[in-house]
C-alpha cells in the first residue's frame, strides 16, 4: 500500500485537468434536505392539527368533518466549506473553487473559506454571479496561496472567530483537502472534535484518492480521517457527479 507524503504530490497529471474546467462547473450539486422538527398544515402528517380541526369545526356548527394533520418540513442543510489552497492543492484549488461556486450557488446557506497557513473568509466573493470573477476576487483575497498546510490553525480561527456561522448543529461541512498538513497533529484532532461537536456530518473531499490504494498514513492525514464522516474523491467528473449522491447519503443517517 502506497504512503503519500508531502515529496510526492507533484506527479502524473490530475486528470481533473483534462476534463475541461467549464465542464467542472456544469455538475449540479443539490444541496441535502433533511426532515426538520417543525411542521405544518398537510394532509399525511402524522400529527393531528387539532388547531386548525376545531376552527374548521366551528364552520359545520362543532361536527368535525375533517381531521387536519401536521407534517414536518423538509429542510435544506446549511453548507460551510473549506478549501486548502496550500502549494500540495495548487492544482485542485481553483478548479475545485469554480465548481463550488457553481454548483451551490442555489444554496440557501452557504459559508465558503479558503486555508493554508490561515483562513480566509471567501463567503462574500462567492456571492459574485460570475464563476470567473469570483475566481479573480478570491485570488486577491488570498495572500497564502501554494503556501504550507496549517488546518488546525486555521480551523481554531473558524472557532474563535467565525462560531456563529454553524446553524444549530445541522450545518453540513465539507473540508478540501489532500491532508498534508504541516501544522501540530494535537492540535488539529482538538480542532476537530469541536468541529464535529457543531456540525451535523464532516465529509472529507481527498482529491488523493485517485491513487489506487490510497491509505492516509500522513499525520494530518489520518486524523482528518478519525474525525471526518466520509472521505470522498473528487478527482475527475465523474466523482464530481457522485458527490450529490454521497452527501445524501451521509446526512440522511440521522433524519
Amino acid at each position: 500500500m502506497r504512503q503519500h507524503g508531502a515529496d510526492d504530490v507533484r506527479v502524473d497529471p490530475l486528470p481533473l485537468e483534462s476534463n475541461r474546467p467549464r465542464l467542472a462547473r456544469e455538475v449540479p450539486l443539490k444541496s441535502p434536505r433533511v426532515r426538520s422538527r417543525r411542521a405544518r398544515a398537510g394532509e399525511r402528517g402524522a400529527r393531528a392539527h387539532w388547531a386548525r380541526t376545531l376552527r374548521r369545526a366551528v364552520r359545520t356548527g362543532g361536527e368535525l368533518m375533517t381531521l387536519h394533520r401536521l407534517e414536518r418540513i423538509d429542510e435544506e442543510l446549511p453548507l460551510l466549506v473549506l478549501v486548502d489552497v496550500s502549494g500540495s492543492m495548487e492544482r485542485y484549488a481553483r478548479l475545485l473553487l469554480a465548481f463550488l461556486h457553481a454548483a451551490t450557488r442555489g444554496a440557501r446557506r452557504r459559508d465558503v473559506f479558503a486555508f493554508g497557513t490561515h483562513l480566509t473568509d471567501l463567503t462574500p466573493v462567492f456571492r459574485a454571479s460570475d464563476t470567473d470573477a469570483m475566481l479573480a476576487a478570491a485570488s486577491q483575497a488570498i495572500d497564502d496561496f501554494a503556501g504550507g498546510t496549517r488546518l488546525g490553525e486555521s480551523l481554531a480561527q473558524l472557532r474563535t472567530r467565525f462560531a456563529k456561522r454553524f446553524v444549530g448543529g445541522r450545518t453540513l461541512v465539507l473540508v478540501v483537502t489532500d491532508g498534508l498538513d504541516t501544522g501540530d497533529a494535537t492540535e488539529l484532532g482538538t480542532e476537530l472534535a469541536w468541529l464535529k461537536r457543531h456540525c451535523r456530518r464532516l465529509m472529507w473531499l481527498n482529491p488523493l484518492l485517485r491513487y489506487e490504494g490510497y491509505a492516509p498514513l500522513a499525520s494530518g492525514a489520518a486524523v482528518l480521517h478519525r474525525y471526518a464522516d466520509r472521505m470522498v474523491a473528487v478527482h475527475n467528473l465523474e466523482r464530481l457527479e457522485e458527490l450529490a449522491a454521497q452527501l445524501a447519503a451521509v446526512t440522511a443517517i440521522r433524519n
